[in-house]
């Protein structure tokens, strides 16, 4: 029997804990009970856990072996993509926040556009716990080991930055303006060149895409251009097509 997942925010040994909010939902919502089993991801290994005392703030389990739909699956290595994501209305970029997460993102960097709307980019700092809670519940729902890192919003010429990108990665820049221009600078075969244990980056802009003078400074620090096809998607929609090529391409 599959049991539902939790991603433990506490470890020690062979106790795990679920702490504040990620406990009151399990405990009020869900109203679970001492005894009760779930699968619970440690961080590198998931382990099934029953639990021994709940609080309304507080949920520990007592951790045993590994589940059996665990133990006979074999682990298969996951492409490593990080998604730079232009930041726009939150709602439906929130629910790209939840699908690139479900399909498996490694980490997503918030980044303020130049089209970034002034309110959205003010309030984007204070918006990041809740992204933290949206990745979370969404790696905890598509059985993930553990959620992707959301980074904190940064602005687009911080990227260049020393340790905010992966050193090695291949950087790809979602340009529409390349379909006409580039017929053949699609993201898919330029991905396919990758090795399956390489690291991507990608770029999404927000509504409208990136500005000129934002290509020009991607493409001048080393970024490749590509396009999804012919048609302009909204930048929810390409974030997610753009994530699922690059992992398929990458496998």
């Amino acid at each position: 029997m599959t049991l539902r997942r939790w991603i433990a925010d506490e470890v020690t040994g062979d106790t795990a804990a679920l702490v504040g909010e990620h406990a009151a939902h399990l405990a009020r919502v869900l109203r679970a009970e001492v005894g009760q089993e779930f699968d619970i991801a440690t961080g590198d290994e998931v382990r099934r856990g029953t639990i021994t005392t709940i609080s309304y703030d507080r949920v520990e389990f007592a951790l045993g072996g590994k589940p059996y739909h665990t133990r006979r699956s074999k682990p298969s290595a996951v492409p490593k993509i990080t998604l730079a994501l232009a930041i726009f209305k939150f709602d439906r970029m929130e629910w790209a926040i939840e699908k690139c997460t479900e399909i498996g993102v490694a980490r997503i960097i918030p980044v303020v556009a130049r089209r970034t709307d002034a309110h959205l980019a003010a309030a984007a700092a204070k918006r990041h716990e809740r992204w933290q809670r949206i990745v979370r519940q969404a790696a905890e729902q598509s059985r993930r080991s553990a959620p992707p890192e959301i980074a904190v919003p940064v602005r687009l010429k911080d990227l260049a930055g020393d340790g905010v990108l992966p050193a090695n990665a291949t950087r790809v820049v979602l340009a529409e303006s390349l379909v006409e221009s580039e017929e053949d600078a699609r993201l898919g075969e330029i991905l396919q060149s990758q090795s399956s244990d390489g690291e991507v980056v990608l770029a999404v802009g927000p509504e409208g895409g990136w500005a000129d003078g934002e290509l020009s400074w991607f493409y001048e620090t080393g970024w490749v251009g590509a396009s999804l096809g012919a048609t302009i998607l909204r930048a929810e929609t390409a974030a997610i097509i753009a994530t699922a090529l690059a992992l398929e391409a990458l496998r």
